[in-house]
């Protein structure tokens, strides 16, 4: 198996607010290991969508951005963006928050009544 490519800046390149980490530990709870994909399609494909690790396959189109830590879950939940995406984004700051509403019928968080979204900020090099 193929080591996935990783951006050489991968973890100051994306972060969580505190709210999303509170997601992600009921999320982890309910579905075990967790992992975002940030496509770059319109509508909620813009959104990151966050799974059941390894639900949604990763290939050569993809580069695994960050592995994010957070308190009280097991594992790191791996960010993974489009390659042609992060040509685009490569000097931006990634944040993942939540917001009311409800996002892609795909995401886990669908279902109570928020969604995920970037919130962005340039950086250098």
């Amino acid at each position: 198996m193929d080591t996935p490519e990783r951006d050489p800046h991968a973890d100051p390149r994306v972060e969580l607010t505190p709210a999303a980490e509170d997601l992600l530990r009921k999320l982890h709870d309910m579905h075990g290991p967790l992992m975002f994909h940030q496509s770059g399609g319109c509508c909620d494909g813009s959104a990151p969508m966050c799974y059941p690790e390894g639900e949604f396959r990763t290939g050569g189109s993809d580069i695994l951005l960050a592995e994010l830590t957070v308190e009280g879950v097991t594992r790191p939940v791996t960010f993974w963006m489009s390659r042609s995406q992060h040509e685009v984004w490569s000097h931006t700051r990634l944040i993942v928050d939540v917001v009311p509403g409800r996002g892609s019928g795909f995401s886990l968080e669908a279902p109570e009544g928020v969604r995920f979204l970037i919130r962005s900020r340039v950086v250098d090099g």
